[in-house]
């Protein structure tokens, strides 16, 4: 049962052991020399100058949100002491698929921060008007502004062969300042697991955004250790055996260096200990938490899914499953190739390969996944290749308990040839 002061919890402060909790410089660890760039980008800003656009890249939990977000809070406070707004509008590209959805999250972002209405409806009136709504939002509550694009290369838009969604927003905020349709100072922070996006960037964008680099590299294990040691204060000063802060560690170095995944299970450890109401965290609720994580964190999320993204998979899978070449990569012009034949043989709309490819790179943010890009040498251009983490054959059985989809189960034979006749061509070609 429950005491007045909240106890029965293994937790003090569940808040620390929160990925997305932005905290104090002390308990960062293993970033000293992005943070020393970062902190030097943005300091022009407290001088009254204008900072550098930034590009900050490395794989998946490697620190690029914790460190922007911690400097730019220090700048938020610092320009307040001295009587002027830092505005930080922050928002995650993953989920949004046009630039007009973009600019409007944009909107929404700063109306929500400041207190104002968001003043223009998501629909029905043009791109234009709303990035003329963002502008007036910023000049009226803020005197300089940092625009914080998280997962920024997955924001591809819906045209084939068309200029890239990203490409237009770094170009249109970029330039803001200087054509004075934002008064203050502005800087735009682009963060990305993959940095080879500004390959497909159009030339004025590239110029305009010009970015400062820098690179986070993947966390070692020791690393990890210490990330959880100065967050070991979440929980209560005897909860905690001595092997779980190793064992997780562990865990998380497995999957390269990961500091968000140890972070969810050392969280999801204490949960569990949590539920069965035990005084202590122990190695049995760290090993039954990434049991339980292994086991549910992609068939919770397949069931999440849209169904042209569950197409967009189980047509990603069935190339992994049903090659008869050895490694289970897939070319993304075979798995579009795939994916246009399963939506022609359940008849479901037919969405473009860039939009194909960006679903499934948004995987790849769960852990589904792996991408990288390849080139089919000279003059043969790059192409996206994905690798399962785990057996894709799970993932088809689950996608197909979706009534929508379970006719695509009946097509077995006939999609093992198209697979490894678009195998073939690809190779070949």
């Amino acid at each position: 049962m429950l005491n007045e002061d909240g106890g029965g919890s293994v937790f003090v402060n569940r808040d620390l052991v929160e990925p997305d909790t932005i905290i104090d410089e002390e308990r960062i660890v293993g970033r000293d020399d992005q943070l020393e760039s970062v902190v030097s980008f943005l300091k022009p800003t407290l001088q009254g100058n204008r900072p550098p656009n930034m590009l900050l890249y490395g794989p998946a939990g490697t620190g690029k949100s914790l460190i922007i977000g911690a400097v730019t809070q220090q700048i938020v406070d610092l320009c307040k002491s001295n009587g002027e707004s830092f505005g930080v509008v922050d928002i995650n590209c993953q989920p949004i698929n046009t630039l007009d959805q973009a600019v409007y999250e944009l909107v929404q972002t700063v109306a929500k921060d400041v207190g104002a209405e968001v003043g223009v409806p998501e629909t029905g009136v043009s791109t234009k008007r709303k990035y003329r709504r963002l502008y007036e939002l910023i000049n009226k509550h803020h005197d300089s502004v940092i625009f914080i694009l998280d997962e920024i290369d997955l924001l591809v838009g819906r045209r084939a062969n068309d200029e890239p969604a990203y490409s237009k927003l770094l170009y249109q905020l970029s330039r803001a300042s200087n054509t004075n349709e934002i008064e203050g100072r502005v800087s735009v922070a682009a963060l990305t697991n993959d940095p080879k996006f500004m390959e497909d960037i159009d030339g004025r964008a590239e110029s305009s955004f010009n970015p400062r680099d820098v690179y986070f590299p993947d966390y070692d294990a020791t690393q990890l250790r210490e990330i959880l040691q100065n967050r070991r204060d979440a929980f209560r000063p005897d909860a905690l055996s001595d092997d779980v802060i190793p064992l997780v560690a562990a865990f998380a170095a497995q999957s390269h260096g990961d500091a968000r995944k140890a972070i969810d299970l050392f969280r999801g450890a204490g949960d569990l200990a949590d539920e069965r109401d035990d005084d202590h965290v122990d190695e049995h609720h760290v090993r039954e938490s990434q049991e339980e994580i292994d086991k549910d964190r992609s068939l919770k999320l397949v069931e999440g899914l849209t169904t042209q993204k569950k197409i967009s998979l189980y047509a990603t899978a069935a190339v992994a499953h049903y090659s008869k070449r050895s490694g289970s990569s897939v070319p993304s012009p075979v798995g579009f190739k795939v994916y246009q034949w399963v939506t022609d043989d359940i008849d479901a709309d037919q969405m473009t390969r860039e939009t194909y490819v960006k679903y499934v790179k948004e995987l790849s943010t769960y852990g589904l996944i792996s991408t990288s890009r390849k080139s089919r040498g000279r003059g043969g251009g790059m192409y996206m290749e994905f690798t399962f983490t785990g057996d894709p054959t799970g993932i088809m059985k689950r996608i197909t308990e979706d009534t929508r989809l379970e006719s695509i189960a009946e097509q077995e034979e006939l999609l093992r040839t198209v697979v490894n006749a678009q195998l073939k061509d690809f190779h070949q070609g």
